[in-house]
Order: structure tokens, then C-alpha cells, then sequence
């Protein structure tokens, strides 16, 4: 995982909104369960759906109450961030240049 090489002392773990385990309330407990303290969520969308506008937050928000002493931090989805949008254009502009 790309990841644990750039920063092998993170805590990194995939989590599912839906049809797939493990979803998200069952991994934030075992990170929480391991020590973590601090849990970044970021969304792997290329847009902002329903899921990203409006489960997503009210699942942190469940997440927040359930575990008051964690620090839940909800990032923008990934096809939102300029950096993505750049990769994207360059993947795409490199099969045809």
C-alpha cells in the first residue's frame, strides 16, 4: 500500500458506505480499539453524489456522538481536490499527445 510506504506509522484501513464489509462504524471501532485518536475519513469519490453530500457526514456525525473523544475529520472527496483534477487531465491529455 502506497500509503504505509510514505508514512509507515499512519493507520490506514479501507472502509465501505454500502454492499461491501468492512463499512465505516466497524472500522473507525477497531481504529479507536487500537489507539487512534484522530481519524481523517476521505472519501474515495470522483464527484459529489448523494452518498458524499449526504450519508457520509450524517454517518461521521453518528460516529462523533458515538465516540466523543475521537476527532472525526470528514474530507472533501478525492475527485474534488485540485490535485486529482490535475492528475486526472494528465492521464487523459497522455493518451492522445
Amino acid at each position: 500500500m502506497q500509503m504505509k510506504r510514505v508514512s509507515p506509522n499512519v493507520e490506514v484501513a479501507c472502509a465501505y458506505l454500502e454492499l461491501t464489509e468492512p463499512d465505516l462504524s466497524s472500522t473507525a471501532a477497531k481504529l479507536i480499539e487500537g489507539g487512534v485518536e484522530h481519524i481523517a475519513i476521505v472519501p474515495m469519490f470522483l464527484g459529489v453524489g448523494r452518498h458524499a453530500r449526504e450519508d457520509l457526514p450524517a454517518m461521521v456525525k453518528a460516529l462523533q456522538i458515538k465516540h466523543p473523544s475521537t476527532h472525526f475529520d470528514l474530507r472533501n472527496a478525492i475527485g474534488e481536490e485540485p490535485q486529482m483534477t490535475q492528475l486526472m487531465a494528465a492521464i487523459a491529455l497522455a493518451s492522445i499527445v
